[in-house]
């Protein structure tokens, strides 16, 4: 069975808007690594088009500094499933997911190979509450952001969590990677 991972950046006072955290290679690096752990990409409708518009090719990745291009690389080439009620189709090499969301992603995840990604706010929150997530990978930035959003924001139970690993950045960054204790 494959593992659905989960990784979100996020501010020490536990914004995880995607532009309050901080950029820099060394986290390029981490993130093209941690995705290429993965056989596919679980996004919902509002990350997948957050990243469609951020890193789909196009003539504007020439404007990326060289050291992001092997995390744009990585995610374009990567197979997507984007779980939606309202989007008509998917392209960028992805497929929609319709239907009960416990039995399509228990199907994703019977099938063989290294692992699932998920990232985003919404479908993380549907898939912890369904006890899919077997780890969880949270990016803290040394930033006080001051506003939202933030994770989990109306879990029906706590989600008790086994630190597994940690990795600490040259920015001050750490990454706390978590499996669910059960």
């Amino acid at each position: 069975m494959r593992p659905l991972r989960y990784s979100i950046n996020l501010t020490l006072d536990g914004c995880c808007d995607h532009e309050a955290g901080t950029a820099s290679e060394e986290l390029h690096r981490h993130a093209t690594a941690y995705i290429g752990q993965a056989d596919a990409l679980l996004f919902g409708r509002v990350t997948y088009e957050l990243m469609e518009a951020g890193w789909r090719d196009s003539d504007s990745s020439n404007e990326r500094p060289e050291w992001m291009q092997p995390f744009a690389r990585s995610i374009n080439a990567a197979k997507k499933y984007v779980v939606s009620s309202t989007l008509p189709q998917v392209d960028w090499n992805a497929e929609i997911l319709r239907g009960d969301l416990d039995t399509a992603v228990r199907q994703l995840k019977e099938q063989p190979g290294k692992g699932l990604y998920v990232g985003g706010v919404q479908l993380p929150l549907a898939l912890a509450e369904l006890g899919l997530i077997d780890e969880y990978m949270f990016v803290v930035h040394p930033r006080i952001a001051g506003h939202g959003p933030t994770l989990f924001a109306g879990l029906s139970q706590y989600v008790d969590l086994k630190l597994i690993d940690r990795d600490e950045f040259a920015s001050g960054a750490i990454a706390l990677r978590y499996e669910p204790m059960r």
